[in-house]
């Protein structure tokens, strides 16, 4: 599986509505791997004073990071191919 980044411009979104946002990929994520489907919520950075949010996930496909996205109702502005880069 490769690492997928989902940016988005969620400027002015309440904490409580971004906390229910990444609950419902996690959710997302774990139904779409048991019908099939494997992907993988990694995390979230959020930067509140822009909006800035990018969203990690594991997946054999932009597509099904696309997909999850907006199953799951999370607006986003684009799915591009990252590096995670851990120590």
């Amino acid at each position: 599986m490769e690492v997928f980044m989902v940016e988005r411009s969620l400027k002015g979104i309440p904490m409580d509505q971004l906390a229910a946002a990444q609950k419902r990929a996690i959710q997302t994520a774990t139904d779409m791997t048991a019908a099939g489907t494997p992907v993988r919520y990694l995390r979230t950075t959020f930067v509140p004073d822009s909006g800035q949010c990018m969203c990690l996930f594991e997946s054999g496909s932009c597509e099904t990071v696309e997909r999850l996205n907006r199953t799951a109702g999370i607006p986003f502005d684009k799915v591009t191919p990252a590096l995670d880069l851990r120590p």
